[in-house]
């Protein structure tokens, strides 16, 4: 009796600190849209350390008709930092005076967090740090705000079995767009922005070869996203094209483990009245059925930043998936 008594009392003592040993569960984390809470000293934000973090996170975006930044920054001091600030989606932490180090970490203070921490014994090591891991970093902060875009889509989806018959492909998009037009080789699906115009999806597919050449160019692209989508798209009664004279910018991509071409730039109306907006475009390459799956996303809104909602587009693009692996 008097071992079982002591068994029980140890057994009671180990549920009793294996209870307490257990971290308390982090609350969700918070913050708009590609925003970075920048936990950093007053005077290092004033000076040449702000001046980098400044011209390479809040350096302008590619393929946009005017300047917006790739981050919004948001700059508060280290003893600031506690309490519901703590909780921010994304925060750069940056430490003067120890060693230099750089470490990118997940769920610090909230959960779905994305964290980067800097040190360096004086401001140019602290400088070099971020330079030399400046890629990483924007990586890391993109990555998380794409997975946050592509969850809070997925709290509402709209229905895409046309879509799946059709194409042989799923997306997710929320029930906020319509289907403007369902036709055998050509979806548009359309987001009215309240007061101020809407952004827009189109999916279609063309045979590889009329991308695959032996004489790669821009211009390829640009004529067969210009006809396939001139042909389909009204706005106005005018003729959707790319802006050639801005130059689209083309990237090696990839989506749902594939080849894609990813194409950046802006779209206009001509013969009809002005309209122009920004446009992402990705051709996916699809060998066993011997096609390029094209998704694009653009945008009409000429009185808004379009920053976060092309990359609204850009998420829902990339939930793209292939039926037929």
């Amino acid at each position: 009796m008097k071992k079982l008594l002591v068994a029980i009392l140890f057994l009671g003592v180990f549920i009793s600190c294996e209870k307490t040993s257990k971290k308390p569960s982090l609350e969700g984390s918070v913050g708009n849209t590609n925003t970075i809470k920048m936990v950093v000293d007053k005077d290092l934000w004033q000076g040449r350390v702000g001046d980098t973090l400044r011209s390479i996170l809040a350096a302008p975006v590619d393929g946009l008709p005017r300047e917006e930044p790739l981050f919004t920054l948001d700059q508060i001091t280290p003893d600031k930092f506690t309490g519901f600030v703590s909780k921010s989606r994304n925060f750069l932490s940056t430490k003067l005076g120890e060693p230099s180090s750089f470490s990118i970490e997940e769920d610090v203070t909230a959960r779905r967090q994305t964290a980067v921490m800097i040190s360096g014994e004086d401001e140019d090591a602290i400088i070099e740090v971020f330079k030399t891991n400046k890629d990483k970093i924007i990586e890391a902060f993109k990555t998380r705000e794409l997975k946050n875009t592509q969850a809070r889509i997925r709290s509402s989806l709209k229905k895409t079995d046309s879509l799946k018959a059709t194409f042989g492909v799923n997306m997710r998009f929320p029930t906020a767009y319509d289907y403007v037009k369902k036709e055998k080789n050509f979806f548009w699906m359309r987001k009215e922005i309240k007061r101020s115009g809407n952004m827009n999806i189109t999916v279609y597919e063309v045979p590889l070869h009329a991308i695959d050449q032996d004489t790669f160019s821009v211009a390829r692209i640009v004529r067969m996203r210009d006809s396939v989508s001139g042909a389909n798209v009204g706005l106005n009664q005018g003729r959707f094209v790319t802006e050639l004279s801005l130059a689209p910018q083309l990237f090696e991509s990839e989506i749902d483990g594939r080849f894609a071409w990813e194409m950046k730039g802006t779209w206009e109306v001509r013969d009809g009245r002005l309209m122009a907006g920004p446009f992402i475009n990705y051709a996916i390459r699809d060998e066993k059925n011997n096609r390029y799956v094209v998704v694009e996303g653009f945008i009409f809104s000429p009185s808004l930043d379009q920053r976060d909602n092309m990359f609204e587009l850009e998420a829902i693009i990339k939930s793209t998936r292939f039926l037929d692996k």
